[in-house]
């Protein structure tokens, strides 16, 4: 049964939602009602969920000094995204838009932060692919309502760099994992059709490689990661040293 007082039944065709739908990262101050973003939540519990769970938790975060801090976090890795992201054409826009939500970041009228309640294990991988199983379709029916009732919504996960500091911004429990952020609001932008790679293109018949309806020339393969050159290496370092940086900060 829902909690809500207010009836935001959504009627646009699911199709319609998923051809449609892209991260809207640039959203306008004004407020959303709270019955509403209620309404989302609710449509994201409909998800499937492994041994059927339930250990969703969801923190709807509209305190302006918390999203505000939260905001911090984003900027301390999304700087270093743009910057590198930046002299290449093909991703002009999406770093663009990265920026843009860094640099308003404390002007979003609310960020809910999907989290579940567990230990995410490393390893094995079947443990830690099962954990973050369990949350990732319910995010997913969240943005598709987001999309139906017209609000713009992206996925985010550079705040989560430090996920001590979200633990202590939000009063997480031990035990309480946060996976992912959604900033939501009334987008500045408009939704539309994407673009997206020919179906044929990814898809493979019963063996990697097989790919009878392909219709663009295939990809270069990728170098095998036993000969990685010591460039990569040192990247790798570097890599290492920025985020022990990151996690040293105040």
């Amino acid at each position: 049964m829902s909690t809500t007082t207010k009836d935001y039944t959504l009627t646009m065709p699911l199709e319609e939602a998923m051809r449609t739908q892209r991260a809207l990262r640039r959203l306008k101050p004004d407020p959303v009602d709270d019955d509403l973003l209620l309404h989302l939540v609710e449509l994201a519990l409909k998800a499937p969920v492994g041994s059927n769970a339930q250990k969703w938790e969801f923190v709807i975060v509209k305190d302006r000094d918390k999203v505000a801090a939260i905001g911090e976090l984003n900027r301390t890795v999304a700087d270093v995204y743009t910057r590198l992201g930046k002299g290449r054409k093909s991703a002009r826009r999406i770093v663009e838009s990265v920026r843009w939500q860094m640099e308003h970041f404390g002007e979003i009228p609310v960020v809910i932060v999907a989290c579940y309640r567990g230990v995410a294990p490393p390893l094995p991988f079947v443990a830690a692919t099962s954990f973050f199983g369990s949350i990732y379709p319910s995010i997913q029916n969240l943005l598709l309502a987001a999309r139906a009732a017209g609000l713009g919504a992206a996925l985010i996960t550079l705040p989560l760099w430090s996920p001590a500091k979200v633990r202590k911004l939000l009063g997480l429990p031990w035990d309480v994992v946060p996976c992912a952020m959604i900033p939501i609001g009334w987008p500045v932008d408009s939704y539309g059709p994407t673009k997206r790679k020919p179906v044929g293109d990814v898809v493979h018949v019963d063996t990697f490689g097989n790919q009878p309806w392909r219709v663009s020339p295939p990809p270069a393969q990728a170098p095998n990661p036993v000969r990685i050159s010591l460039g990569a290496g040192a990247a790798v370092v570097a890599g290492g040293a920025l985020l022990a940086w990151l996690l040293m900060r105040d």
